[in-house]
């Protein structure tokens, strides 16, 4: 998915997309749900959390 389309799904800045991407930027937990939700996946799939 190109970070235009995941911008316009999200609503989150596509300069903030691109930083995230290359690791000048992190999400917060409601972006991240945000991001999940567009890419069909859970909050911990994205982040590599473990379940407790």
């Amino acid at each position: 998915m190109s970070l235009r389309t995941l911008s316009a799904k999200t609503g989150i800045d596509r300069g903030h997309l691109s930083r995230v991407e290359r690791g000048l930027a992190g999400l917060g937990d409601e972006n991240i749900r945000k991001v999940a939700a567009a890419l069909d996946a859970t909050p911990d799939d994205i982040t590599h959390r473990e379940n407790p």
